[in-house]
């Protein structure tokens, strides 16, 4: 009986992991932090600050419980992250914890010691901007929207399903992207006309991210306008794609989608409206930062919504257990397999890279409806 009662006290242990940078480029006194899977990849979460020591360096003491980590080092942006001698993103640094420890963090250069890279535009032309500054009267901003539309869309009187997507930056152009682009239209652009869809692409609010995208307080993002995002989709922006565009309006033909912060906040479209979206894509969904969802998917969800979830097996501890947490919830209400795939890919990271590579397979899983 002693066993068993000291159990989850066993499980639930945590490590002490000391971070203590080694190899070090000149900093001109500026603060260091650590991003990582820990905190949502924030470059600049003051409670993950490393702190000035005695011997030159920078180091930070924290408690995690076992697992796996990946983060980066920045200097409280991604325009200051740390990376390769030629000034090129370096990757993730990885580590598995499984006792009390220190880690050794060689930075090699910082990002804004180079010339930025020259961009280049890559959307096609069946992307446009569909408004520069859209306004979302439920957070009392604006907003850029882009609009992906089928090739035979001007040739044609027929009417489309469609996709909306988070992070708008990061779908269409490398000119504009932060981290990379997803190849939305480039997907799309290499099927036939036929099979082509609407796509719209709601740009980020940068900081506000966090925020807009969790419909739950959390101490990373603040107060969570999640829902009014949401309703922002549902109630503003939706109408307006419907009457301005030749759209197929039933749920079964509307989509939500979108990875990390972007996963969470599709995740919660569907079960506060799944009369007005019918499908998720979630992608390496942020449900760590919102465990309140898992309640209220137990609550919400409708056996008529249909889910693609997808990740990466070296993104975190808590990635993999989390996300198939929700898909066998899921089930549990009457979704199944086919309704509600889960794919782990081996090997894949927490990045545009791994989205981009999964976005055609989702999209042929939506057209099998």
């Amino acid at each position: 009986m002693l066993l068993v009662a000291l159990l989850p006290v066993c499980l639930l242990a945590q490590v002490k992991v000391t971070f203590k940078t080694g190899k070090l480029p000149v900093t001109k006194g500026a603060n260091l932090f650590l991003a990582g899977d820990f905190n949502n990849w924030t470059p600049a979460d003051k409670s993950w600050q490393l702190v000035a020591d005695a011997s030159g360096g920078y180091s930070l003491v924290k408690e995690f419980n076992t697992g796996s980590i990946n983060l980066k080092v920045t200097k409280g942006s991604w325009e200051t992250a740390e990376c390769d001698a030629d000034g090129k993103p370096v990757g993730n640094h990885t580590y598995q914890i499984n006792r009390d420890t220190t880690i050794v963090l060689d930075i090699v250069a910082w990002q804004d010691n180079f010339k930025a890279a020259e961009k280049k535009h890559t959307a096609s032309a069946n992307v446009q901007l569909m408004a520069p500054k859209f306004n979302i009267p439920q957070l009392g901003r604006q907003r850029r929207i882009w609009i992906y539309l089928p090739a035979d869309y001007k040739t044609s009187r027929k009417r489309y399903p469609v996709i909306y997507m988070h992070d708008g930056q990061n779908l269409f152009d490398e000119y504009v992207s932060g981290y990379g682009e997803w190849g939305v239209d480039e997907a799309l652009d290499s099927l036939p006309a036929k099979k082509q869809c609407i796509i719209v692409g709601i740009d980020n609010g940068g900081g506000q991210r966090i925020s807009e995208y969790d419909p739950y307080d959390s101490k990373y993002g603040g107060k969570g306008r999640g829902d009014d995002y949401v309703d922002f989709l549902a109630k503003t922006l939706k109408p307006y794609v419907d009457s301005a565009y030749r759209t197929q309006k039933a749920a079964k033909y509307t989509t939500v989608a979108g990875s990390s912060m972007g996963g969470l906040i599709s995740m919660y479209a569907v079960l506060k409206y799944p009369d007005v979206f019918g499908n998720a894509g979630i992608f390496s969904p942020a449900f760590w930062i919102a465990p309140e969802i898992f309640t209220y998917a137990d609550k919400n969800l409708n056996k008529k919504s249909r889910f693609y979830f997808e990740c990466g097996d070296a993104e975190s501890a808590l990635m993999t257990t989390d996300m198939q947490k929700m898909a066998d919830l899921a089930r549990s209400k009457g979704i199944d397999i086919k309704n509600a795939p889960t794919l782990i890919i081996k090997g894949a990271k927490h990045n545009e890279r791994q989205w981009r590579s999964a976005f055609p397979a989702f999209y042929e899983w939506l057209g099998g409806r």
